[in-house]
């Protein structure tokens, strides 16, 4: 029998540890490796080639919905199932306008994961009964709002999202430059770009924006039943 591979992004040790222990009793379930970022998920997806990915969105350093978005521009034939706490209208939209093939509320039992992690392999979408139908009924009756919220994220370069992210964790220019490998001067144009294009004057107003549009959020860990 084949395995199907998978590779775990999860910042809390203990969650992802546990994840793949469970994961692990299933036959056709092979983990071949983990992920405490959405950076570190980004190298090794393109590293080890993992049939699915299972993703956080709440990690440090890069979320998972922008390494979702790296991950598929460059291996655009991944299959990714999100994990959240959240499963609000914003959250929903996004993944769906990622691409991801599967979102679970972290509250999902690990015999559902599986169940994902099939369905998404053999092609199929796989997303927690409740937001597939709050999905259904954000592209049937606001489809304008939907693909507005779409729009406004595409106009964010992923060097940007990063920018963002690390702004909106309370990262001075140094510290953004250091974690990027970039000069702090790169940082203060990202950082005007951004507010350029989000019109936005202050640093605050960029971290309310990273919360509005789930850049970051409340980690909540996934209930293992």
């Amino acid at each position: 029998m084949k395995h199907i591979t998978v590779l775990l992004s999860e910042d809390h040790t203990v969650v992802r540890e546990g994840i793949r222990t469970l994961l692990e009793a299933e036959r056709d379930i092979e983990v071949i490796g983990e992920a405490a970022t959405g950076r570190q998920a980004v190298e090794l997806t393109r590293k080890l080639r993992p049939d699915v990915v299972v993703m956080d969105i709440a990690m440090p350093l890069m979320n998972g919905l922008e390494a979702t978005r790296q991950i598929l521009k460059s291996l655009p034939s991944t299959r990714i199932i999100m994990l959240s706490a959240h499963g609000d209208d914003a959250y929903v939209e996004q993944v769906s306008a990622l691409g991801a093939a599967g979102y679970l509320l972290k509250q999902s039992s690990a015999h559902v994961l599986a169940q994902a992690i099939r369905e998404v392999h053999a092609g199929k979408t796989f997303f927690s009964p409740a937001l597939a139908q709050r999905l259904q009924n954000l592209q049937g009756k606001g489809s304008a709002r939907f693909d507005a919220s779409k729009k406004e994220r595409e106009r964010l370069t992923s060097r940007e999202a990063e920018v963002l992210q690390l702004i909106a964790e309370g990262q001075a220019n140094k510290q953004v430059a250091a974690e990027l490998g970039i000069s702090i001067k790169t940082v203060e144009k990202h950082r005007q770009h951004l507010m350029d294009k989000l019109h936005i004057h202050d640093t605050a107003g960029l971290t309310r924006y990273a919360i509005s549009a789930g850049v970051i959020e409340n980690s909540v860990q996934l209930t293992i039943v």
